[in-house]
């Protein structure tokens, strides 16, 4: 259970990483601010709660992972590394610029603190199973693997392939999220492949499921905790969200999958961003 001084600063730590990687998009002109938008809390509380990490040891063989295999949401990835400290801030205003070392979607070839490169749907699932098996496989107790799976993404079927890989193998160390935003590409998900009934789907292939508020840290706390309880089964906490969520311009717009954003809309968002979230209180 967070504390209320845990709990203020994971609230606060979400509020800096929604406007970095708002000024990290805006910079650029364009880019994939809804999915970014909507897995802050699910980063903030990995990267300064759960995850076993160290910037000044990226790639140290014990450490916990995390696989987003949701790639296009690499600029909040980046942003939440950049806070902890795996790269230089000022690398922000690169992205996606020729000789970057932060691409459009993650790439763990040049990108310190991204363990898997994404981008391609659906692979990062398969990439954590993998993952989580060798931390098994090579005696890494206590060590997790973290998977991040868009909901339009669930639509491919090598996530299917890979789930029932990791409850076969009985894979509790690992833990996967699915950002339930309800919105794809080019639609609601709903009206393209419905993802609503994701629970149950997840239960059929054997794993531990829990569904929450995917913007309560409180929430999502409890959910991590309930999970790795789980010795003998894989975890898939479905998160509700909102897509966009904290970029205002973004949520009042349906195509917030990647939009144009200007300076002066990303600084009246950023204004709106801090008038909207108390962090004072807890």
């Amino acid at each position: 259970m967070l504390d209320n001084e845990t709990l203020l600063m994971l609230k606060t730590k979400a509020v800096r990483l929604r406007e970095l990687t708002i000024r990290e998009i805006a910079h650029l002109g364009s880019g994939h601010i809804g999915g970014s938008m909507s897995i802050i809390e699910i980063l903030t509380y990995l990267y300064h709660q759960a995850m076993n990490v160290d910037p000044a040891d990226p790639l140290k063989e014990d450490r916990d992972r995390l696989v987003c295999s949701k790639g296009h949401a690499g600029p909040a990835v980046y942003a939440t590394l950049a806070d902890k400290g795996f790269f230089p801030l000022d690398w922000l205003m690169t992205l996606n610029q020729g000789g970057t070392n932060l691409p459009s979607h993650c790439d763990m070839t040049k990108t310190p603190g991204v363990d898997f490169t994404t981008g391609s749907l659906g692979q990062g699932a398969s990439a954590a199973v993998g993952i989580a098996l060798g931390q098994k496989i090579r005696g890494f107790d206590g060590a997790y693997t973290y998977l991040i799976l868009g909901d339009g993404e669930s639509q491919e079927g090598e996530v299917w392939e890979a789930a029932q890989t990791a409850a076969q193998f009985k894979l509790g160390n690992l833990i996967a999220f699915t950002d339930l935003n309800k919105k794809q590409l080019d639609g609601w998900t709903e009206d393209i492949i419905s993802m609503n009934n994701l629970d149950t789907r997840w239960l059929g292939f054997n794993w531990h499921v829990q569904r929450i508020n995917g913007h309560d840290l409180e929430a999502i706390d409890r959910a991590v905790l309930n999970a790795k309880a789980e010795k003998d089964r894989p975890s898939m906490i479905i998160c509700d969200t909102i897509k966009s969520y904290g970029f205002g311009p973004g949520e009042r717009t349906f195509g917030n999958h990647s939009m144009p954003i200007s300076v002066e809309t990303a600084e009246a968002a950023i204004a709106e961003l801090h008038q909207r979230f108390d962090v004072k209180e807890a």
